[in-house]
């Protein structure tokens, strides 16, 4: 592992994502870039030509090195920042919420559809009759009678293009934030007789791959692919996950098994070892070596263009491209070198990886296989193969998992106990099942319908959903609702880092390094109990249907809500509870008219609309339900700091409101635009 961080690309990756992070955060001006990247390539120069006459290194030469990486790494993601360019769509009109622009876009992808629309990515090449560029979320209304658009569908539109919405309660899933990482600011909303579809002028790669995919999909439900087996197959070997339900998805999450729905290393490393397999005899031949890792790359990017050139997809391909190259030249370079510079590459060619879930969770899987494993697998040297088979299987699994442990809480809350079994029976199976099912969609697509081979490849997918749905029903295996924050997660990891660094060489350094990393861990813990233990909070919640209050007392939280609320969705409860890292919910009561908090009297005011209480003077008043009053009086009697509206109102009349509290220059929140109302103390 020293050896590794000694490794120059190594070191030059890890500047290029500090000057990515930077640039994400701190967007800078692309000409001062130019003009400090130009400078420090002509101090390079100049270092580099002197270091030549003197034959020796100066120390100035590596750090001008690195900060070309910086600069590299901050000028790649602000050049891919489509918000940089003249010719982004916001750059060409001022939107409003109120007002339509006249649009032309492509269907650039399908997305998973709700329950309402049908969703999809595009690109918007016309604003208003100019030319422009920039990507947009498309939502369809959902129509019996049309078929969903298609890849390359062009489009004539005029509609308003909203903003994403950010997460109107705290800890909820913040989609604005995702899309952003997508390129997607804004969206629109259309049914089937407000979009004109214009005639294809050509035909891209991903709308050939897509016909393509079309064509395998009708073959499928032709010969009896149905419902989750269809949806299986499709996520399994095409990378189409918008069929899968989130019954089955959950399934699959809480099994440990959710790898394998998503095209990713695993199933790219398998087709490797086949593809390796099966063009082996070329190398008896002169040049078949080479002729075989090219064809071998050809096929693995055909591939991976097929199943829709997935951000996840690319990167395995990419990374096992690396490999393939690697195996061809016999190069005695470690995995570790491989993976750091197909990581080097991708960040270059979308440094927008750095911020996905999936880049992140599958390169700490790999880094941690390939140092962590051989770690577990030493402890134990079984004698019979099929053991040793399964031992290696299971360390793999181990190892994985610790590596992706901290970044799973972090993200998700949650961790599959049972992860080994489900990984145990399914990874054996599943070289057999992506190569069966390779073989079966070939054959149907030739019009060759094996019929025994489909309804066994059915049957065995079936018996797979059946497995994996078992093994997350034992839900006392899952652990869930476990809150860490960004500075536990990071403690983690440098813990583990230490430690591991401990057992490849006990010296004293070593150790001393791993108490401060627990001492480290051990200070965020309690400073963050502290601070939660500490935290008062009165928040008003954003719900349609039903008004609900929290009144939070360090660990514990009460939920107060109006009659009608037992019958919606609670899940922002939930996600409030696991973000703020609370154990304990106090039995809901019904929702008051009249709440003490901070030195803060908070009046409610229903549909009753009354609120001349004699014995109070409120000073925070919460609208609910349209009460119909007259706001300005009610602010001229009570003098309120703040008035609240919440999601139970009619719009109409928070428009109303939001007028006259301008008017009497008396703050207003409406949590329908700017999320819930959070009272601290």
């Amino acid at each position: 592992m020293i050896k590794f961080l000694k490794f120059i690309p190594a070191q030059l990756t890890v500047f290029l994502m500090a000057g990515i992070l930077f640039g994400h955060y701190f967007n800078l001006q692309l000409v001062y870039l130019l003009v400090v990247f130009s400078a420090l390539i002509l101090l390079f120069t100049a270092v580099y030509f002197y270091a030549n006459k003197q034959f020796q290194t100066p120390f100035i030469f590596p750090v001008l090195v690195f900060l070309l990486s910086f600069f590299i790494g901050l000028g790649a993601i602000t050049l891919k920042n489509q918000l940089n360019n003249k010719h982004h769509y916001s750059k060409v009109v001022n939107f409003s919420d109120e007002n339509p622009v006249t649009a032309l876009i492509t269907i650039e992808s399908v997305l998973k559809p709700t329950a309402y629309y049908d969703k999809y990515e595009a690109e918007v090449y016309q604003l208003n009759g100019k030319k422009s560029i920039g990507k947009i979320l498309v939502n369809i209304y959902k129509d019996s009678t049309k078929n969903q658009l298609r890849i390359n569908d062009r489009l004539a539109v005029k509609l308003v293009f909203s903003a994403i919405a950010e997460p109107l309660n705290p800890y909820g899933f913040n989609y604005k934030k995702y899309l952003q990482q997508q390129q997607i600011h804004h969206q629109i909303y259309a049914n089937n007789s407000q979009y004109l579809k214009l005639k294809k002028t050509n035909l891209t790669v991903k709308g050939i791959a897509a016909n393509i995919r079309e064509r395998i999909n009708s073959s499928l439900i032709q010969n009896g692919f149905k419902d989750d087996e269809l949806a299986v197959v499709k996520a399994l070997i095409l990378g189409q996950r918008q069929n899968i339900t989130s019954e089955l998805q959950q399934s699959y999450a809480g099994a440990g098994a959710i790898h394998i729905l998503a095209i990713s290393g695993l199933h790219i490393g398998i087709i490797l070892l086949i593809l390796t397999a099966v063009f082996k005899p070329l190398h008896y031949f002169k040049h078949g070596k080479i002729s075989a890792t090219i064809i071998i790359i050809i096929l693995l990017w055909m591939y991976a263009i097929l199943s829709g050139l997935s951000a996840s997809v690319v990167r395995a391909v990419a990374m096992f491209t690396a490999i393939a190259i690697a195996m061809q030249v016999n190069r005695p370079s470690s995995t570790y070198k491989t993976l750091v510079i197909s990581m080097f590459f991708l960040l270059l060619f979308n440094p927008y990886y750095l911020f996905e879930v999936g880049f992140q969770l599958s390169y700490s899987a790999v880094f941690s296989i390939v140092w962590i494993q051989p770690k577990f697998y030493n402890l134990w040297k079984p004698r019979f193969w099929v053991l040793d088979k399964l031992w290696q299987l299971l360390t793999v699994s181990i190892a994985a998992q610790i590596g992706v442990l901290p970044l799973s809480l972090y993200y998700f809350h949650q961790f599959p106990g049972l992860f080994f079994v489900s990984n145990l029976v399914i990874i054996p199976f599943l070289g057999i099942i992506l190569t069966t099912g390779i073989v079966v969609i070939i054959l149907l697509v030739l019009k060759i319908e094996p019929q025994l081979m489909v309804d066994v490849y059915i049957f065995i997918i079936q018996q797979m959903n059946h497995f994996v749905a078992w093994i997350a029903h034992q839900e006392f295996f899952i652990i869930k609702q476990i809150s860490i924050s960004f500075l536990l997660m990071l403690a983690f990891y440098a813990l583990l880092f230490f430690v591991l660094k401990w057992t490849e060489k006990k010296e004293y350094y070593r150790f001393i390094l791993v108490l401060i990393s627990i001492v480290l861990l051990q200070t965020i813990f309690i400073f963050e109990k502290q601070k939660r233990q500490s935290t008062k909070e009165f928040i008003v919640f954003n719900e349609s249907k039903a008004s609900t209050v929290g009144i939070r007392n360090g660990y514990k939280i009460r939920f107060d809500s109006s009659t009608d609320s037992i019958r919606h969705n609670a899940n922002y409860k939930l996600a409030y509870m696991v973000g703020a890292g609370l154990d304990e919910m106090l039995p809901s009561d019904k929702i008051k008219n009249l709440y003490s908090f901070n030195k803060e009297t908070i009046l409610l005011i229903d549909s009753l609309g009354i609120y001349k209480v004699n014995s109070v003077k409120p000073t925070i008043v919460i609208l609910r339900q349209s009460p119909k009053i007259n706001l300005e009086r009610l602010i001229e009697k009570l003098k309120p700091k703040i008035v609240v509206a919440d999601g139970t109102n009619y719009k109409s009349y928070m428009k109303d409101w939001e007028q006259t509290c301008l008017k009497n220059k008396t703050p207003f929140h409406n949590t329908l635009q700017k999320g819930a109302f959070v009272l601290n103390k």
